[in-house]
């Protein structure tokens, strides 16, 4: 996949989002809360992949929205299954975000800063995971810039999401507890 059409498709699911972002309101989903109820009794499969897809997208693409959606999802899906479902969705969508850092910045970073680089990332290559792991716990610190930047360091993939994973969880299960309530 080349860099433009990355880009390119990256722009018009924004432009989608933007566009459709007031279905998405506090409001919005109030109005319509006994029919996405019966939905999660219905087809709950449906309803379930559905979230998740939407909050990789949200996630991924570094939209604003994310607290916005766990909240509803604990609202809409109970502590539990909101829970599993933003956890897993959550670390996705930043993972997606990290490795389109990676591809499309990472080189042009490199060769523009390269030898003012190395120590960083040697730090990162050492101790990257509790770099990351310190920054998922500092909720004034902007997910979608941890993943961002972290994207332009030498941190493993797998290392990544493990991480946030775990990092991410304690903030996850505060949102969704105060949706669910």
């Amino acid at each position: 996949v080349s860099r433009s059409l990355l880009l390119v498709v990256i722009a018009c699911l924004i432009a989608v989002f933007i566009r459709n972002r007031e279905a998405l309101s506090f409001e919005s989903l109030i109005s319509r809360q006994a029919t996405l109820q019966r939905a999660v009794v219905e087809q709950p499969a449906l309803v379930l992949g559905s979230a998740f897809v939407l909050y990789v997208l949200v996630t991924g693409l570094s939209l604003p929205g994310a607290a916005v959606l766990s909240l509803a999802y604990g609202w809409l899906f109970g502590f539990w299954r909101g829970l599993i479902l933003v956890s897993f969705a959550s670390t996705a969508g930043a993972t997606i975000a990290f490795l389109t850092s990676r591809f499309l910045f990472r080189d042009a970073i490199r060769s523009r800063f390269g030898d003012r680089l190395t120590a960083i990332n040697e730090a990162f290559a050492r101790e990257g995971a509790f770099y990351l792991f310190t920054l998922r716990l500092i909720p004034q610190v902007p997910f979608f810039l941890i993943n961002i930047l972290m994207g332009l360091t030498p941190i493993r993939a797998v290392t990544f999401w493990w991480v946030s994973q775990l990092g991410m969880l304690p903030g996850t299960c505060v949102y969704i507890y105060a949706g669910s309530s």
